[in-house]
This record gives structure tokens, C-alpha cells and sequence, in this order.
């Protein structure tokens, strides 16, 4: 028998009848949707030190300090709102008369859907709490972007999540794939994204965000996250936002010298574009749910080893599950009306003219065509070494129904092939060189980026055996 799934009523009861959680709440931009299922449950008087919304701007910059963006809806500023109410805690509540006290603060700042109705809405959610007395504060960052269509609804929808939170918080933090699950209970999943999480604090030391990041794709919460190279998750509104992009796909398993020669005369030739400025190019390593299920199971450990990496060579990763290039490009524009690039290889770009990928959308291929290049996009080709020769754009062959579209797009350069490429390298194969690392095989480093061989022996990477 499954487990029931308490609503947020009862998870607000069960926390106030608990005589040792005790903390404050601020809610700014979408009023105090979640300490009001505190109060309305009953016995809030021992959960609830504080409860405040310090909607006016002027007296909220007077309690957690100005933002030099003005900008109200951010990370930073749900930190200073954390920081602050946590800190007012120890402060004013005597350890003496309260030493069993696990101390949390809870806050939220959200920006709801718009008259005009042209904005949906989004907004940041955390709590800061003690599973002990004497034990450093735990943190749990989260960040939403809201669907429905009415602002009543999505303040109802925050104040459950916000109490889904809390009770996580403090019942589910020795499971973390439960705790991720158990936010959207009693909430539609249609009704809001869960888009970033980041754990932090002593009790979630043992885990890896880019983990919970790859959870959230597999749960079906959001369809891309981000991760840098410092292994943090990143919120993607705000790396892609008005930026030149460039993105390329792989299973980077592992990344090899074919990789990093497209990435790098992929990008030298993306800002020489027209209104391409170097200080807003984004350049993206991305690898799909699909790609990460190739072997029909998702295996954890060959997504850290893939991570692992990439992050180690300074490299920002997405994980999407945007199987077809044209969704990947649809959710681009949605951040950037700037110039978007793919890079590819000839056997990719000779995939995207095959029908066989649209038959579920009502105009097919050119519903898909329309799409991709309906934007500010080119795609720039890495040529494939053949039996007999090197294949570049000019090699490939499509279906004469859309021959004259192919002739259109080479003819109008959207697209084009990577030049100055290496032809010494075009016989690397990464699936190759992951069956000698398992093998024990020898003569595989050289097909690897210089150190990438060294990170993959010292920690025992794709089935490398340790020493």
C-alpha cells in the first residue's frame, strides 16, 4: 500500500505540534501564502516566532538592505532575507529558556503573472533550519516559474510548495529523492516548474547538487537544468538571459580531443557573427535525458563521471529533455532574441532533414524547419571522415522534397561548416575510447584533451579500474 500523502493542512499541523521546531517567515511579492496554512492548522503559537511581508520596497531595502540591480526577485535577495531572520533568531530567542529549539527561517520573494498576462511569473523559495540545537544550519534553495493563469492560484500553489518545503525539511532530509518528490504533493504538476534546488549544510554534505539537478529532469519537474563548472546549480533565466548562445550536443562519454576542436572552432567562428559580442556569448555542453537513458536505466554514477569531466575543464553543462534540436531552440528564444548556435556533427545535421523525427507534429518537417530557423540560429557543421573520403555540408544528400530549404540555408549561411578543423582527429571515437578505458586496453589517452586522461585514472572514471 502506498504511503498517503499528507496535504499541506496536515503538514502544517504535524510541524506546529512539534514542540521543537520554532522560526520565522517573510514573504515578499505574492503575500504570506505559506505561514497561512500555519496559522489556520491550529497550535502555531509554538512553531511561529515571527511572521512578516515587507511589501513596500522602501521598507524592505530598510530591513535586508538595497539591490544595486533593483531587482527584488533574485537568489541574493532571498539569501539577505534568510540571513537576517535567521540571525534575529539567535538573537532574540534566550538558548537558555529554549534549548531544545531547532531553530528555521523560511522565505520567499515572487514576482506573480502580470494584468497583460505576457509574464507567467516565477519566484525563489528557501529555508535555513537546524535538525539539532547544537548543529549548523542547513540550506535548501529553490526556484519556480509559475504557469497558471490566474494570480490567486499561484499564490495558493507557492504557499503549498513553501509548506511541502518545511516539512521536507525537517521529516525528509536523510532522503533526498523523497524530499525532491514530496514538493509537489497536493500541487498539479502543471502548475509550477521547479527549474533549481540546491542543498547545503552539514546534514546534506554527502550530496551532489548536479544529482538533484538530473532528478529534477527525470521527475519531470523542469525539462533543462544547468550546472557550472564549479558543480553549483544555476538558475537559467538568469546565464541565458539576452545572451549570444552556443550550444553542442554530445554524449561526452568521455569528451575527446574531436569534442574540444568543435567547441573551439565552433566559438571562433560564432563571435566573428554579426552582433555576436564575446562578453555575452554563453557556450553550453549539453547532454539529454535520452542520451543519459541510452542504455535503458538511468545510471547515476556514469552522469557524475560525464560531469565530473566537463566541469573539470571549465565547462558549463545543460541536461535537457529536448530530444529534437528545434525544442532545444524554442526554449533559447524563450531567454534571447540574440544570435543562437549549434554545434554538430555532419551525421547530426544529416538527421535533422529525416522525417521519421516529426511525425507527431501536425505540419511535420516544416512545422520543425520553421521552428528552428524561424530564430537567430546557425548551425555549424563539424565534417566526418567517411570510407572513402571527408564529408562536409556540400557532401550532404536530402530528401528533393526539401532540397531547395537545404540550398536556401546554405545559400543564406545558417548553415555552414566548421573550418580550420583537424582531419588528424576525425577517427576518435568516444565510444571507442570508453571501450579500451573498460577493456584495460592501452593507447586511448591520446585521443583524450590534455589532463582528462590523468582525472579519469586518479578517480576510476567510466569503469577505469583504481590502483
Amino acid at each position: 500500500m502506498a504511503d498517503m500523502v499528507l496535504s499541506a493542512a496536515q503538514k502544517a499541523l504535524r510541524t506546529n505540534l512539534n514542540p521543537n521546531i520554532y522560526g520565522s517567515f517573510a514573504e515578499i511579492g505574492a503575500g504570506q501564502e505559506t505561514v497561512r496554512h500555519f496559522f489556520r492548522a491550529g497550535g502555531a503559537s509554538g512553531t511561529i516566532a515571527k511572521a512578516m511581508s515587507a511589501y513596500d520596497k522602501e521598507f524592505s531595502d530598510a530591513i535586508y538592505g538595497q539591490e544595486d540591480a533593483g531587482r527584488y526577485v533574485t537568489e541574493n535577495r532571498l539569501r539577505k532575507m534568510l540571513n537576517h531572520e535567521y540571525q534575529l533568531l539567535h538573537e532574540r530567542i534566550n538558548r537558555e529558556t529554549s534549548p531544545d529549539k531547532c531553530f528555521f527561517a523560511f522565505a520567499n520573494t515572487v514576482a506573480t503573472i502580470n494584468f497583460a498576462k505576457t509574464f507567467k511569473g516565477h519566484g525563489w523559495l528557501g529555508v535555513r533550519y537546524q535538525t539539532r540545537p547544537d548543529r549548523e544550519a542547513n540550506e535548501v534553495i529553490v526556484h519556480v516559474r509559475l504557469h497558471e493563469d490566474n494570480p490567486k492560484y499561484q499564490q495558493e500553489t507557492i504557499g503549498a510548495m513553501g509548506v511541502n518545503l518545511i516539512y521536507a525539511a525537517y521529516n525528509l532530509y536523510e532522503e533526498p529523492k523523497s524530499f525532491l518528490l514530496s514538493l509537489y504533493d497536493g500541487i498539479d504538476r502543471t502548475a509550477i516548474e521547479v527549474d533549481l534546488i540546491n542543498f547545503s549544510g552539514p546534514d546534506f554534505d554527502h550530496i551532489d547538487n548536479r544529482l538533484m539537478s538530473l532528478q529534477l529532469i527525470k521527475n519531470g519537474f523542469t525539462d533543462a537544468v544547468i550546472f557550472g563548472p564549479e558543480g553549483k546549480n544555476l538558475l537559467p533565466a538568469e546565464l541565458l538571459y539576452k545572451k549570444n548562445i552556443l550550444a553542442m550536443r554530445g554524449s561526452f562519454r568521455p569528451v575527446t580531443r574531436v569534442n574540444m576542436d568543435m567547441i573551439k572552432k565552433g566559438y571562433k567562428q560564432f563571435i566573428k557573427s554579426k552582433n555576436v559580442q564575446k562578453e555575452d556569448a554563453v557556450v553550453l555542453f549539453e547532454i539529454t535525458l535520452n542520451n543519459l537513458l541510452a542504455d535503458g536505466t538511468l545510471d547515476e554514477q556514469d552522469f557524475l563521471d560525464r560531469a565530473d569531466i566537463l566541469c573539470s575543464i571549465g565547462q558549463t553543462v545543460l541536461i535537457s529533455n529536448y530530444q529534437e534540436y528545434y525544442r532545444l531552440v524554442d526554449y533559447f528564444a524563450g531567454f534571447t532574441k540574440k544570435r543562437i548556435g549549434l554545434i554538430m556533427g555532419i551525421p547530426s545535421l544529416q538527421e535533422i532533414f529525416d522525417e521519421k523525427y516529426y511525425e507527431h507534429l501536425t505540419g511535420g518537417i516544416l512545422e520543425a524547419m520553421g521552428r528552428l530557423f524561424s530564430k537567430s540560429l546557425v548551425i555549424y557543421a563539424y565534417p566526418f571522415r567517411g570510407e572513402a573520403s571527408i564529408t562536409t555540408v556540400s557532401d550532404i544528400v536530402v530528401n528533393d522534397l526539401f532540397k531547395n530549404i537545404f540550398d536556401y540555408l546554405k545559400q543564406t549561411r545558417r548553415v555552414r561548416d566548421i573550418e580550420d578543423f583537424d582531419p588528424d582527429i576525425l577517427s576518435i571515437w568516444s565510444r571507442e575510447v570508453l571501450r579500451k578505458i573498460r577493456t584495460g586496453e592501452t593507447g586511448w589517452e591520446d585521443s583524450l584533451p590534455t589532463y582528462v586522461d590523468k582525472i579519469i585514472k586518479e578517480k576510476g572514471l567510466f569503469g577505469y579500474p583504481k590502483a
